[in-house]
C-alpha cells in the first residue's frame, strides 16, 4: 500500500526548535509516539502566546482539541535536536486545523506529520465563539 509523502519544510510557515529529553525515548530506543503530540501542542501554543493571541491565564477564550492524528516516517531519539514546523490548513468560524511537521534539525524531510483541530470556546461557558479579527489576521500568517 502506498501513501502520500509527508510535507517538506517549505510547506510550513513558522518553526520552533525543541530539544529531545532523555525521558522521551522508549524501550525501543526512539522517541515514543505520545511525545509527538506534546510537541504539536508546544509548537502551536508557544506561537500563539508569543504573537500575543493567546493569554493562557486570563484570555476570554481557550482552544479545546477535538480531533488529532499523526503519521510517522522516520525515528528520532534523544539527544537529537528537532524543529516543529507549523501551518494553518483550515480556518473556520470558531475552529482551526493546525498541521505540524517534525524534522530532525538538519533534515528537509519530515520524520512525522500531524494535525489537531482546536475549537475555540468561551473560557467560562465552554461554548464555541467566533475567532476575533485579530486572531484571523494572526493565523493568516500561518495559512498555507
Amino acid at each position: 500500500m502506498s501513501r502520500e509523502p509527508l510535507r517538506p519544510r517549505s510547506a510550513y510557515a513558522a518553526f520552533r526548535p525543541i530539544a529531545t529529553r532523555w525521558s522521551d525515548n522508549d524501550v525501543y530506543g526512539h522517541v515514543n509516539n505520545v511525545v509527538y503530540y506534546s510537541w504539536f501542542d508546544t509548537a502551536v501554543n508557544a506561537w500563539l502566546i508569543e504573537t500575543g493571541l493567546l493569554d493562557i491565564g486570563k484570555g476570554e477564550m481557550v482552544g479545546l482539541v477535538v480531533e488529532t492524528g499523526c503519521r510517522y516516517a522516520a525515528s528520532l531519539a534523544f539527544p537529537q535536536q528537532i524543529e516543529a514546523g507549523i501551518r494553518v490548513a483550515r480556518l473556520g468560524t470558531s475552529s482551526v486545523r493546525y498541521e505540524v511537521g517534525i524534522f530532525a534539525a538538519d533534515s528537509d524531510a519530515a520524520a512525522a506529520e500531524g494535525f489537531f483541530v482546536h475549537v475555540y470556546v468561551d473560557r467560562t461557558t465552554r461554548r464555541p465563539v467566533p475567532l476575533p479579527d485579530m486572531w484571523r489576521a494572526g493565523l493568516g500568517q500561518l495559512h498555507r
